[in-house]
């Protein structure tokens, strides 16, 4: 048996969700020479608010690229 959990941001749709479920356990039955049934997959979704890379929240990143956007815009 195998249980992995995800982290990955909010705002996936379902569809995503499935892939990624599918994709997992296709590949850990594959590796794990198993069943899909003794594989357990858990999802946790994280605010963009409360990660971060190199020291920068996810969310601050990605705003700074939008107000530069929106600042290149109004050259």
């Amino acid at each position: 048996m195998a249980y992995v959990t995800v982290r990955i941001s909010k705002n996936n749709s379902i569809e995503k969700k499935r892939k990624l479920v599918k994709a997992m356990t296709d590949a850990l039955v594959s590796i794990l020479d198993t069943k899909s049934e003794s594989i357990i997959v858990n999802i946790e979704e994280v605010e963009r608010e409360d990660w971060a890379v190199g020291g920068v929240l996810h969310y601050d990143k990605n705003n700074n690229k939008r107000e530069d956007r929106d600042e290149r815009k109004n050259w």
